[in-house]
């Protein structure tokens, strides 16, 4: 069965928009200072001043300018993302990355916190099962000791009286 011609022109028009998006993804991938900006984004400064490299506006950094040129000259020597960071983390230690590495034990730091809420998610979803499966075992027992105490209770308080407290 054959596609009605606006059937086919809508698919056409979705294929050219898709082919225009991809086309300016990888135009802003290329560019140079973008590339600088986004690494300087995912790189912290040694400065000691806890910030992005990108985003240091630490008063006389003696650390800043150097990153930079070397970040600059990195990608002006066209090496890839993952070898700038792998040559910044031999040079400068791991703690340059502005995120942990998703290879070896590092791998952790993304696991744990998610692992650590479902822990404790459940944890709590138990202890609430728990709370309430004794109380309704406990408000369904109901023996004639139980009785004669509550209602030995309610006189010696009298409670039953002015309705509590």
């Amino acid at each position: 069965m054959a596609f009605p011609v606006r059937g086919k022109f809508l698919i056409k028009s979705a294929q050219a928009i898709l082919l225009a998006v991809a086309v300016c993804f990888s135009m802003g991938a290329t560019d140079a200072s973008s590339r600088f900006e986004k690494m300087g984004r995912s790189l912290m400064c040694t400065c000691g001043c806890a910030q992005l490299l990108g985003g240091c506006d630490h008063a006389g950094c003696p650390s800043r300018g150097q990153e930079n040129q070397e970040l600059a000259a990195a990608i002006g020597a066209g090496k890839t993302d993952q070898e700038i960071f792998d040559a910044f983390a031999a040079k400068y230690g791991a703690t340059v990355l502005a995120a942990p590495t998703t290879h070896g034990f590092d791998l952790v730091a993304w696991i744990a916190p998610f692992a650590v809420f479902a822990a404790a998610l459940l944890g709590t979803i138990l202890l609430v099962r728990h709370w309430s499966i004794g109380r309704t075992q406990t408000a369904q027992t109901s023996t004639p000791e139980m009785d004669a105490l509550r209602e030995r209770i309610r006189r010696e308080t009298d409670a039953g009286n002015d309705g509590g407290f």
